[in-house]
Order: C-alpha cells, then sequence, then structure tokens
C-alpha cells in the first residue's frame, strides 16, 4: 500500500492544463494556532498565493477551511493575512466548510462554477500539492498546483509533512476517494 502510494504521488500530474492564467486563486486550508494566529505554514501557503495574486496569475482568491483542528476557521485565518499583505477583501471569496482536503476542493469548485468560473491554481505546501492533485483530477475544471516555498516552515516540520502525506494519499487510494464524495 505505502509503495502503491509513494508511486501514485511520484506519478500525479501537477497540471490538467496549459493555462498561464486563472479564473481563481485556491488557496487549501491549514490550521492556524490554537489563539486563531497564522502558523508558519499557513503563512507560507498565503504569502505564496498573494504573490501570484500580484503577479497577475488570477483576479480572485478563494481561501478554504473550516475549524477543523480547533476552533478557528482556517479560511478566516488565511483572509485576515491576505487581506494585511494587501489584497482587497472584495476580491477574497471565504470558503468555510471543508473539513478536508477532498472537501477543500468540492466546495472551492462549487464556487467556481456557482460564478461561472472553470479554472484556478491551486496553492499549498510542496508536500500536500500530490495528494491534493489526485483530487483535484476527478473534478470538472482546470487546474495548475502551484507549491508555497517554505520561507517560514522549518525543515524537520516538511520531511515529517511528507511521510504524513504518504500515509493519506495511501488511505486516500485505498478508501477516501471511494467513500467521499463531492456530492450534495
Amino acid at each position: 500500500m505505502l509503495l502503491w502510494a509513494v508511486a501514485a504521488r511520484t506519478l500525479a500530474p501537477l497540471s490538467n492544463t496549459g493555462r498561464q492564467s486563472f479564473d481563481a486563486i485556491v488557496i487549501l486550508g491549514t490550521p492556524g494556532d490554537s489563539d486563531g494566529n497564522p502558523t508558519p505554514e499557513l503563512l507560507d501557503r498565503v504569502t505564496e498565493g498573494v504573490h501570484e495574486y500580484e503577479r497577475g496569475v488570477a483576479p480572485r482568491i478563494i481561501v478554504t477551511g473550516a475549524a477543523a483542528h480547533n476552533q478557528f476557521v482556517e479560511a478566516d485565518v488565511m483572509a485576515r493575512v491576505a487581506v494585511a499583505q494587501g489584497v482587497p477583501a472584495s476580491v477574497i471569496l471565504e470558503e468555510t466548510r471543508a473539513l478536508d482536503t477532498i472537501q477543500n476542493a468540492c466546495y472551492s469548485t462549487r464556487i467556481l462554477e456557482a460564478h461561472g468560473w472553470r479554472s484556478a491554481e491551486v496553492v499549498s505546501s510542496a508536500s500536500h500539492l500530490p495528494r491534493a492533485a489526485l483530487i483535484f483530477s476527478r473534478l470538472p475544471i482546470e487546474w495548475r498546483m502551484h507549491a508555497a516555498p517554505r520561507n517560514l516552515t522549518p525543515g524537520y516540520y516538511s520531511r515529517a509533512a511528507t511521510v504524513v502525506e504518504t500515509l493519506k494519499t495511501a488511505r486516500y487510494l485505498a478508501w477516501s476517494r471511494w467513500m467521499e464524495s463531492c456530492g450534495p
């Protein structure tokens, strides 16, 4: 099972399009700390999403994530950080229900479709992107994965995150992709 997960992560496509610009940038959630402040990983993801917005990759940002790991809604913390970094609140859409990556992808795609948008650049941590790509590959939008550099996230954390993500990929391949769907 682990070999299957490693192979799937290695072979996962990081894009299903050659587009260079998108309808939105989707920043996948990660928890804030126990006081509702951004963690280094959250700051890395949001900062990279803001840089991509400033580069003109997309005219809007979707931040996604519920209060999955503590009482603070990930999307709220991420939106607050993006606004503090100069992004107008009017171009930030908050998806506040997703409790996991499958729901991040599903609910963000619903927001895109509700507005008639069909494409997204997906920003997350490098270790998270292969599994996110496997999930987004099942959805009806054009997408490209984009890794947030580890500017603030400690190196040891990233190595541990890769191990955890490999285990989560195995779980996704064996169970989650059939048991969790993008249904109503």
